[in-house]
C-alpha cells in the first residue's frame, strides 16, 4: 500500500554514537540487531520496544526531547528484519515468540535487570512487551505497554462497530469493496485510508506537519514482515498476529504496568484502561488529545506520565 501525501526525502542518518551491534541466535544463524544508547542513569533505563511489524525505531526519537532532562537512559532498538538491523530473507524468523527471546539476547546483552530494566512498547512493541513480561518478568522493574489491546480480534471488532461506521459513507462504500476485491495495493486504498483513517486515527496532524521521522518510519518499513505477521488490512489483522489475545494471561504480570490509551486511537482506549486493573500493579494513562501516536499529537500528557510513573517505580510508590 501507498500513503499519497508521503513523500519524504529527509535525511537517513547513519547514527554512530552509542550505537552497539548485538548478535542474536536463531535456529535460522546467527544476526546482528542494532541499538543505540543515551544517558547514563544506575537505577532508570529503559529498552524501546518500536511498532510494526518491521518498523524502526526512528519515529520514538521523540523520548530525545524528554528522557535527557528526567536522567533516564534508554535504549533505541531495531529489531530483526528492522532497517538498521539484519534483514534476513527467511518467513520463519517472524514470530511472537522468537522475537520475545530477542529481546531476552538484548537484555542480557545490555546487562539490564529488575533492579533498573523498564521495557516499554508501543503498538506492536507493546504486544512483544506484554509478551516478554509474560515469559521473563523477574527481569523487569517496571512495564509500559502504549496503545495496544491485549485481544486483536476486540481490536478489530472496535473497528468494525465504532471506527467504520464513524467513517463518511461513501469512503467506508468503496474502501470495502477494494478490501473485498483485495485491491490492497491501488493508489486509491491508500489515498482512502489515508485520508479517513490515518489523519484521524493514526497520527492527528496536518499532512506538511508529519514528523520528519514518522516520515522515515514509514520509508523504512519491511513490508514482507508487516503483512506476513498482520495482512493487508489496516482494519482487519490475519496472520499470527491477528489471532492473539492475551486477555486472560493479564493477571500473571506482576510488576508495576503503565498502560497507555488516547482518545482517537484506533485501539480502544476503555479496553486499554481495563488492561490496568487486569494487572496486579497497574495504572492506567489517558491522553486527551491524542491518537496512536500520542507523542506526536499529544505529548505533555504522555511524556509526563511515563517519567512519573517510571519515577514512582524507582521511589517505590507502585
Amino acid at each position: 500500500m501507498t500513503y499519497p501525501y508521503l513523500d519524504y526525502t529527509g535525511r537517513d542518518d547513519v547514527l554512530t554514537g552509542g550505537v552497539k551491534m548485538i548478535p542474536i541466535q536463531t535456529e535460522k544463524g546467527t544476526f546482528r540487531v542494532w541499538t543505540k544508547r543515551t544517558g547514563n542513569s544506575p537505577g532508570k533505563k529503559v529498552l524501546l520496544l518500536h511498532g510494526g511489524p518491521g518498523g524502526t525505531h526512528e519515529y520514538l526519537e521523540a523520548f530525545d526531547s524528554h528522557f535527557p532532562g528526567a536522567e533516564i537512559e534508554y535504549y533505541f532498538y531495531d529489531q530483526l528484519g528492522s532497517h538498521y538491523s539484519d534483514q534476513p530473507d527467511d518467513p520463519d524468523l517472524w514470530t511472537i515468540p522468537r522475537f520475545v527471546d530477542e529481546i531476552e539476547g538484548v537484555r542480557v546483552a545490555l546487562q539490564l535487570d529488575a533492579g533498573n530494566f523498564y521495557l516499554y512498547g508501543h503498538s506492536w512493541g507493546g504486544t512483544l512487551a506484554l509478551e516478554y513480561a509474560l515469559a521473563h518478568q523477574q527481569h523487569l522493574k517496571g512495564l509500559i505497554i502504549s496503545n495496544i489491546m491485549a485481544s486483536i480480534p476486540a481490536a478489530d471488532a472496535f473497528a468494525a462497530s465504532t471506527l467504520l461506521p464513524a467513517m463518511d459513507a461513501e469512503a467506508r462504500t468503496e474502501l470495502e469493496a477494494l478490501e473485498a476485491a483485495e485491491d490492497y495495493e491501488n493508489p486509491r486504498y491508500g489515498m482512502l485510508v489515508w485520508e479517513h483513517f490515518y489523519l484521524k486515527h493514526m497520527l492527528r496532524l496536518p499532512p506538511g506537519m508529519w514528523p520528519d521521522p514518522m516520515g522515515r518510519l514509514i520509508r523504512h518499513l519491511n513490508r514482507a514482515i508487516d503483512q506476513q505477521m498482520s495482512g493487508h488490512s489496516v482494519f482487519r489483522h490475519s496472520g499470527e498476529f491477528g489471532q492473539w489475545d492475551r486477555s486472560a494471561d493479564l493477571g500473571r504480570v506482576a510488576v508495576p504496568t503503565l498502560t497507555i490509551g488516547a482518545t482517537h486511537d484506533f485501539c480502544d482506549p476503555a479496553h486499554i484502561e481495563w488492561m490496568a486493573g487486569q494487572v496486579q500493579r497497574g495504572r492506567y494513562l489517558h491522553c486527551p488529545n491524542g491518537s496512536h501516536t500520542p507523542l506526536y499529537d499529544d505529548p505533555e500528557p504522555y511524556f509526563a506520565g511515563i517519567i512519573g510513573f517510571i519515577d514512582d517505580v524507582d521511589a517505590g510508590k507502585v
